[in-house]
């Protein structure tokens, strides 16, 4: 017994020997790999690079940012403040956030920063998009795109939009079934971008299809950038071809339309402005900034219809305010037509005796329903922040930012922290953007409210969607009532896109004052 008793200490010893070696291999490896990355800073400034990790060497921290989501993040601010460094998918990054340092970031486009987005994304999107533009085509690009969103062109998408809203509302209350709200949102915002925004003529196959084309396009827009059989980067550019197919037909139908008149569609806009400026666009360029239109209304729209309808459900006091303020204006009262009365499926209402009631003018007459919207923007934007790359060494808060290192401004975090507010930022509160909060914010805080960004790349859609969530809180509030179809709220996924992970299962039930009119909600 004792020679194997020796055995079997010498076996342990080896692997203790073992353990210690790897440890210590490990322990050498990320202290390398810690001093690699602070040698990394530009010795021209005396300024120290942030606070933060660098996780391990090779994958960096980006383990824990997928298993921790937004946690990730909030943990790091509270532990190096609001700007820190970290290293994810392969990049060294500096999170930013606080109204002055995102402030800074915003306002350095084309100056101390550029954008930033993946390989990938530019392969899809293609060479002739605002996303992918700098310096002077940036500018004369969203010069064009301007008239999609002025409020002439708002004017007339409104009606259209209330339509299209309203018969998908009545539709959840004659469901009979859970209605899956995330992707009913996801397919109504695809439709409403189609038909009514790009001008697009399709019929409900037509539509449907497309969309799932669309979906799967923007499922593969963050990729690895290999062109290779089942990669995410071909199921992609497949998408994307089909897209285009369908694109070709509608752009050579406009392209020989009469212009004398105003344009009524995007597309149509997009043609008549850039003649004005003496250009004449080619095929390829309006099926990239078709679809371009079409990603940026996407995600982000339906994610803060979704967001909307969540947090509605959580506040019924927010319900019976709004429903007050509908009375008071003499617009309680929801249309009496069954869905699908209103017919031709691209939200024209010759069909239907109920014309819309809303416009630019009567949303503006409703400040409840506007702070409601706002609010829920800064809840829960739909999208967390944005990313960067810095043009050059620069400092921020105290800090250098190495010229070539990602830079990610946070919303969220900008939103969670923001101490301009009269009530706690964690909390549902609309009427923190009524009169008095506004004053109390004041110029100075403008950068503390940021969901659609700001600077030269802020968001030139955001009148149009917070038009369309001010009229689906009209349309929702005045048509139905709805409730849980689960035994309890869903947890909310906030990467890459805010949404809840079940896409919120809801129940709808007309009010009792539509349902005596209409025999299908009841």
């Amino acid at each position: 017994m004792f020679p194997c008793g020796l055995s079997c200490l010498s076996v342990l010893g080896a692997a203790g020997t073992a353990l210690l070696c790897a440890g210590l291999l490990l322990s050498l490896a990320q202290h390398l790999w810690t001093l690699r990355w602070m040698l990394s800073r530009d010795r021209a400034s005396a300024l120290p690079l942030p606070k933060g990790s660098m996780g391990w060497p090779f994958f960096g921290e980006t383990l824990h940012w997928l298993v921790q989501g937004s946690r990730f993040h909030s943990s790091r601010r509270e532990r190096y403040g609001t700007v820190f460094k970290t290293h994810l998918l392969g990049r060294p990054v500096i999170r930013v956030s606080g109204a002055e340092n995102v402030r800074t970031i915003l306002l350095g486009e084309h100056r101390i920063v550029r954008s930033q987005w993946p390989q990938s994304a530019h392969i899809l999107l293609g060479s002739h998009t605002l996303l992918g533009a700098v310096g002077e085509p940036h500018r004369q690009r969203r010069k064009v795109l301007a008239r999609v969103f002025s409020r002439a062109a708002l004017e007339r998408y409104v009606p259209r939009l209330q339509g299209a809203l309203r018969r998908e509302v009545r539709s959840w209350c004659a469901a009979r079934r859970p209605v899956a709200v995330y992707d009913a949102a996801k397919a109504l915002t695809f439709r409403m971008a189609a038909r009514i925004l790009l001008g697009l003529r399709l019929d409900e196959a037509q539509c449907s299809e497309l969309s799932r084309t669309f979906e799967q396009f923007v499922e593969n827009l963050f990729s690895l950038p290999l062109d290779v059989p089942f990669s995410g980067l071909r199921k992609g550019i497949r998408a994307r071809d089909q897209l285009h197919r369908h694109l070709e037909e509608a752009i050579a139908e406009k392209l020989h339309e009469d212009m004398a008149g105003e344009p009524g569609d995007a597309l149509a806009m997009i043609i008549h402005s850039t003649r004005e400026l003496g250009r004449e666009l080619s095929v390829q360029e309006l099926k990239e900034s078709a679809v371009e239109l079409l990603f940026a209304a996407f995600f982000t729209t339906a994610s803060a219809s979704t967001s909307l309808v969540l947090l509605l459900l959580q506040h019924p006091a927010a319900i019976a305010k709004i429903r007050q303020e509908l009375e008071a204006q003499g617009l309680g009262r929801a249309c009496s037509c069954a869905p699908g009365a209103a017919g031709d499926g691209a939200g024209h209402w010759s069909d239907c005796g109920c014309a819309p009631d809303l416009s630019l003018a009567a949303l503006g007459g409703l400040p409840y329903v506007d702070c409601v919207v706002k609010e829920v923007l800064r809840l829960l934007p739909p999208v967390s922040g944005g990313y960067r790359t810095a043009l050059r060494t620069f400092e921020l808060d105290g800090y250098q930012i190495p010229k070539g290192w990602s830079v990610m401004y946070s919303i969220r975090d900008t939103h969670e922290t923001a101490a301009v507010y009269r009530s706690p930022p964690e909390g549902f509160d609309p009427e923190r953007f009524g009169a008095s909060g506004e004053e109390a914010r004041g110029a100075s805080g403008r950068f503390h409210y940021i969901p659609f960004g700001g600077g030269a790349r802020s968001c030139l859609g955001q009148e149009l969607a917070q038009a369309v969530l001010q009229l689906l809180a009209v349309e929702l509030v005045r048509t139905a009532r709805w409730e849980l179809a689960t035994p309890a709220f869903p947890a909310m996924q906030t990467v890459p896109i805010v949404h809840p992970v079940d896409g919120l299962r809801l129940f709808f039930h007309p009010l009792a004052h539509s349902a005596a009119r209409d025999g299908l909600c009841l």
